[in-house]
């Protein structure tokens, strides 16, 4: 099966963070599973991390806009499911609609499951803008948060590992777990994306105690499941309901060119 797995960073900025995205989805997919890693546009920022961007909710809908969008294209292409690859999981809602193929998200893949096994989360995260949204996806999964803990200097400390300096992170990030573990956290969690991948690649599973879990290779392993549910006949899409109903293609074609946005 082929899955797209799409990201809220750009390609070729940091050449170690795409290799580890690239090693990691390949390593806990099936081998029959083909993932294909999409980044956001490259003129849409210079910078490194996107980390200014993703402050505003005006942008975060246009953000969640596109992503839905690379879903219904996902699956236009022929994916047979496709993941919001970010710790805030734009777009989700609507591509879940929008699409017929099975939809994960980087967090909810996680907070679903924390949910079902009663786990108290603890976040670690080093963008604080991100706090909000995330901390209201969790609440509307009904798990359970014990902790937020953000690392300070967030951003630098993120590049500096990404230029292959990690004593930094690791540090930051211990300090945090040990703040979580206090709160009463169960699971720790990698609030985005890219701290994520540098956790995976460090074979840093466990800090103070607790597991830290790995969202990226959870939602990879849900899509699949997903996909196989859907194969075997034991579950499969809705098609009645406001949400659920589909249009003839024709007509969806015709709205989606109407209403195409011209400057």
């Amino acid at each position: 099966m082929r899955i797209r797995f799409q990201k809220h960073a750009v390609e070729g900025r940091s050449q170690l963070l795409d290799k580890l995205y690239a090693d990691h989805l390949a390593k806990v997919s099936d081998p029959t599973t083909e993932v294909e890693i999409h980044t956001l546009p490259p003129l849409l920022y210079s910078t490194e991390l996107p980390e200014d961007l993703v402050g505003f909710g005006t942008i975060g809908l246009l953000f969640a806009d596109y992503f839905a969008r690379t879903a219904v294209a996902a699956e236009r292409d022929g994916c047979a499911a496709w993941i919001s690859g970010a710790g805030q999981d734009p777009g989700l809602v609507a591509a879940r609609v929008r699409a017929t193929i099975p939809v994960v998200g980087y967090g909810d893949a996680t907070w679903q499951t924390a949910r079902q096994e009663r786990h108290r989360l603890g976040l670690i995260g080093f963008i604080p803008h991100l706090v909000e949204p995330i901390t209201d996806n969790i609440a509307a999964a009904g798990a359970a948060l014990a902790s937020y803990q953000l690392i300070d200097d967030g951003a630098t400390v993120i590049s500096r590992a990404l230029a292959g300096d990690f004593e930094p992170f690791v540090r930051a990030y211990t300090v945090a777990a040990e703040r979580a573990a206090t709160a009463g956290a169960q699971w720790l969690v990698p609030a985005e994306g890219i701290p994520n991948e540098l956790l995976v690649h460090l074979e840093i599973q466990e800090l103070c105690g607790l597991p830290v879990i790995d969202p990226g290779g959870l939602a990879i392993k849900t899509a699949e499941h997903l996909v196989g549910l859907r194969a075997l006949g034991i579950t499969a899409k809705a098609t009645t309901g406001y949400w659920h109903r589909r249009p003839s293609p024709d007509l969806l074609a015709h709205i989606e060119q109407i209403l195409e946005f011209r400057a």
